[in-house]
């Protein structure tokens, strides 16, 4: 993986790092010495990458419990649509500021410390949600949620940095199907519970699971970080992350796609609840979460794209993932006429969005992996600004011209990142 580095310089082909991947004569060069990942020191077991998987799924679900309980809470709080859609809106907001000013942290700091801190926050966070009786508090428990719920990816950076370079791509997509396994389980849980018990008591059990992943973590993830990681001053810190984007032509071609996919994911999912609520259809929240199950193929792509990526085809992955994210839109063009359309659209989507987010992880880290948090994280803001832009973009479009524009919303997104990446080929790539 290492050897990505060659390729992915400044003047050099924005796809070239990828086809290096397939040449591995030469012995990886070694990572700098942070007491992590080393080989000196204990790599992953099952076990702990197991815990890495669920500790990630359960803090990034709460970014996604609210959406099959927008017209809830919206009746519930006398929100107007539009202030309804800015509940998905502000917490994908909220991530996207705690990826440019939290993550990095994991470059600097006690990975270990540092995500129990933000777990215990996130408590904090989710109990607000709970008990939120105005609108106003409401979107600023959500928008905290979304800025702590970053955790995920100082984990992913955790865990990239613990795995040999020939197996990282495993290990990412490994983690990386628990992180899409809860995001489908989220959207089931949430609507279950909310017709069983309420809205508020998704966000209380969540905080109580949240406590206790902090306990477990805290006294399970490794602590062998022998020496200081770096010695960049916060702002350092902030400007080094900018730096990385103006050199790395590979890192800005997949925080383009990561925009672009999870554009195309959030439009689907934030609003896919508004046409199954009305007719013909009238389903109750725990039928509209149980969609979610549906897209598991989601995470068996994860755990295949971090297979084909150790083996030096991310850029064949990429391109076959982004057609099938663009085929998608035609049978979920046909939602209100037929159920089946939209489990057939759902599977291609949710398989599609996460062998691109895979593959963009694995290749990105490789690039500097002592900036692991810092390179993730960055790239992550991309996802988090195509995701605000599609929830936004999809409830506002479905109020005034209904679901066949913002299917035609999601076709364009998934589109142009298939553009994308045929205008960007490198030439003669084998990959």
């Amino acid at each position: 993986m290492p050897g990505n580095r060659t390729g992915d310089r400044p003047g050099n082909g924005p796809g070239n790092g990828e086809a290096v991947t397939r040449h591995r004569r030469r012995p990886p060069r070694p990572e700098p010495r942070s007491g992590e990942g080393s080989d000196s020191q204990p790599v992953l077991s099952r076990g702990v990458v197991t815990l890495f998987a669920v500790a990630c799924g359960a803090a990034v679900a709460n970014v996604y419990f609210s959406q099959p309980l927008l017209v809830t809470m919206g009746h519930d709080l006398a929100m107007s649509p539009a202030l309804v859609g800015s509940v998905v809106t502000l917490t994908h907001i909220g991530y996207g500021l705690g990826l440019f000013f939290l993550v990095p942290l994991g470059d600097t700091t006690d990975r270990r410390r540092l995500i129990v801190a933000q777990l215990l926050l996130l408590v904090a966070a989710l109990a607000v949600v709970a008990a939120a009786r105005t609108a106003a508090v409401l979107l600023a428990g959500m928008a905290a949620t979304g800025l702590l719920a970053v955790v995920t990816q100082t984990l992913v950076a955790f865990a990239a940095s613990l795995a040999p370079p020939a197996g990282r791509g495993r290990v990412v997509g490994l983690v990386t199907s628990g992180v899409v396994t809860g995001i489908l389980l989220a959207r089931t849980a949430s609507g279950l519970m909310a017709d069983l018990a309420g809205w508020r008591s998704v966000y209380l059990a969540s905080a109580s699971l949240t406590a206790l992943l902090a306990l477990v973590l805290y006294r399970v993830l490794p602590r062998h970080r022998a020496a200081p990681p770096a010695t960049l001053r916060y702002g350092q810190l902030l400007r080094s992350t900018l730096t990385l984007f103006a050199r790395e032509r590979l890192l800005r071609l997949r925080a383009l796609f990561g925009l672009l996919v999870f554009a195309a994911f959030s439009t689907l999912w934030s609003s896919v609840a508004l046409p199954l609520s009305e007719a013909p259809y009238f389903l109750p929240h725990s039928a509209i979460g149980a969609l979610g199950l549906i897209g598991v193929a989601g995470a068996l792509a994860a755990t295949a794209a971090g297979r084909l990526n150790d083996r030096g085809l991310s850029r064949r992955t990429t391109g076959i993932a982004l057609a099938l994210l663009a085929a998608s839109w035609l049978p979920l063009a046909f939602t209100r006429s037929s159920l089946w359309a939209l489990v057939v659209g759902v599977i291609l989507l949710d398989l599609a969005v996460q062998a691109v987010h895979v593959t963009n992880q694995t290749l990105i880290y490789a690039l500097h992996p002592e900036a692991g948090s810092r390179l993730i994280g960055g790239y992550m803001v991309f996802y988090s600004a195509g995701s605000a832009t599609g929830a936004l973009a999809a409830t506002s479009l479905y109020t005034v011209a209904g679901w066949g524009a913002v299917c035609a919303l999601g076709a364009a997104f998934s589109c142009l990142g298939l553009a994308l990446w045929a205008c960007t080929a490198p030439p003669h790539s084998r990959t």
